[in-house]
């Protein structure tokens, strides 16, 4: 008998939520600073491209985790049938 016993297919659909909401957060937080690094060092201005860019990137995190959790909602009740 697996660790997990029955509530295996919980365990790996929890797994799974945790690395996409990680990396939905992750990509586009480090995307948009590196963005606004850029732009500051080619226009100036310190640290508002920076600054800019993580708000958008939290915006656009935010929507995006939004999306998946009502998405993943649904798709735990089909898996708790």
């Amino acid at each position: 008998m697996s660790v997990f016993g029955s509530d295996r297919k919980y365990y790996l659909f929890a797994l799974k939520i945790v690395g996409n909401f990680g990396v939905t957060i992750a990509a586009p937080v480090v995307l948009f600073v590196l963005i606004g690094q850029y732009l500051e060092g080619r226009y100036g201005h310190e640290p508002y491209f920076t600054i800019g860019g993580f708000a958008v990137a939290a915006l656009l995190s935010g929507r995006i985790i939004y999306k998946k959790a009502k998405e993943y909602g649904r798709e735990y009740q089909k898996l708790s049938e």
